[in-house]
């Protein structure tokens, strides 16, 4: 029984020194060699090396100098992800879908015409980073009025920052709203206000 009992506290040692030590440690160092900018969080930071967020993690952009984010149902704070949970027929959701809409068309300029359903809906974790080139594309006119710029000029700006679906197949195409507005205060600063200081209003 002693030489069961010295087996098993060996094998326990082992074990844990094996998956709660070296394997942590071998996966973790590969990490940061293979993939270090994942595995650092995806941080977006500028030319002076502080940080201004995450490409994986929306924020709100208010200025009319921007194209604006993706609805988010926890009001794009990151320590608290989460949808609504309102179901395509509740009517709290179709309120706030209603209210959205209106606010769009006001926003763009648009009497009529559809609008793209990621401009008005929240996603499942209310932190989407991204939104489909027709959910930006409503807003260059705005954006391109504001910043003195051309609509083929934002266009551009636009297109160049268009993600194709994954392998071609996966998902659909995508524009990071975070890295869209960088390029844009990059190439039209005076007519813009700096993303990450107190505020992105105009």
């Amino acid at each position: 029984m002693t030489m069961d009992l010295i087996r098993g506290v060996r094998f326990a040692i082992v074990t844990m020194l094996l998956f709660g030590g070296a394997y942590p440690l071998a996966v973790w160092g590969l990490a940061q060699t293979a993939f270090r900018h994942q595995a650092q969080g995806s941080l977006v930071t500028r030319a002076d090396g502080s940080i201004i967020g995450s490409s994986l993690i929306a924020q709100a952009f208010d200025g009319d100098a921007y194209v604006h984010p993706r609805p988010s149902g926890v009001d794009y704070n990151a320590a608290s992800t989460g949808g609504t949970n309102f179901g395509p027929t509740n009517p709290d959701h179709l309120k706030a879908v209603r209210e959205r809409v209106a606010v769009v068309r006001q926003r763009e300029a648009l009497p009529s015409g559809v609008i793209p359903a990621d401009l008005v809906t929240a996603s499942g974790a209310g932190l989407d980073p991204h939104l489909s080139p027709a959910a930006v594309d409503v807003q260059v006119a705005r954006v391109a009025r504001v910043r003195g710029a051309t609509v083929d000029a934002v266009r551009q700006i636009v297109a160049a920052h268009t993600e194709s679906p994954t392998l071609g197949v996966l998902g659909r195409a995508r524009v990071n709203v975070l890295q869209l507005n960088l390029a844009l205060d990059a190439e039209y600063p005076r007519r813009a206000s700096s993303i990450g200081q107190d505020s992105t209003h105009d």
